[in-house]
C-alpha cells in the first residue's frame, strides 16, 4: 500500500518531537496509535463485508447453475423410482414357465414328460436303508 520505511518513520518522530515537545510527545503517541488502531480494524471490517458479498454472489451463481442441473437430477431419479417400482412389481409375481404355467402347476421333470412322485420327507416317510440303495441290505 504505502511505501514507508524506516527513515521516514524516523524524521517524522523528530518532527513531532519538534512541533509537539517532549512532554505531550508519549501522549500524542498513544493517541495516533489508538486511531492507527481503529483504522486498521475498520479496513479489516470493510474487507470482511466485501469478501462476504462475493461469497454469497457466488453462492447465487452457484445455485441457479445449479437448479438448471436440479431438473434433469429429478428427471433421473424419477427414472429410477420408476425402475424400482417395476422391479418391485415384477418380483412380487409368481415366476412363470415357457409354457405360461406357475412353478408349481409345471410338471417336476426337466425334460416335461410328465409328473413324477413327489420325494416324501419328514418324520412319516420311509427312508432307504444305508449300502448300494437295494431294500435286501436291510434285511440281512
Amino acid at each position: 500500500m504505502f511505501d514507508v520505511g524506516f527513515a521516514e518513520i524516523v524524521l517524522v518522530m523528530v518532527i513531532a518531537l519538534l512541533v509537539v515537545g517532549p512532554e505531550r510527545l508519549p501522549r500524542l503517541a498513544r493517541t495516533a496509535g489508538l486511531w492507527l488502531g481503529k483504522a486498521r480494524s475498520f479496513v479489516q471490517s470493510v474487507r470482511e463485508d466485501i469478501e462476504r458479498e462475493l461469497a454469497a454472489e457466488e453462492l447465487k451463481r452457484v445455485m441457479s447453475d445449479t437448479g438448471q442441473l436440479g431438473e434433469e437430477v429429478r428427471a433421473v431419479r424419477e427414472i429410477i423410482e420408476e425402475t424400482d417400482a417395476d422391479l418391485r412389481q415384477a418380483t412380487a409375481m409368481p415366476a412363470r414357465t415357457d409354457r405360461g404355467e406357475t412353478p408349481a402347476e409345471a410338471p417336476a421333470t426337466a425334460s416335461g414328460a410328465g409328473p413324477q412322485a413327489p420325494a416324501l420327507s419328514g418324520p412319516g416317510a420311509p427312508q432307504a436303508a444305508a449300502g448300494d440303495g437295494s431294500e435286501e441290505d436291510g434285511r440281512r
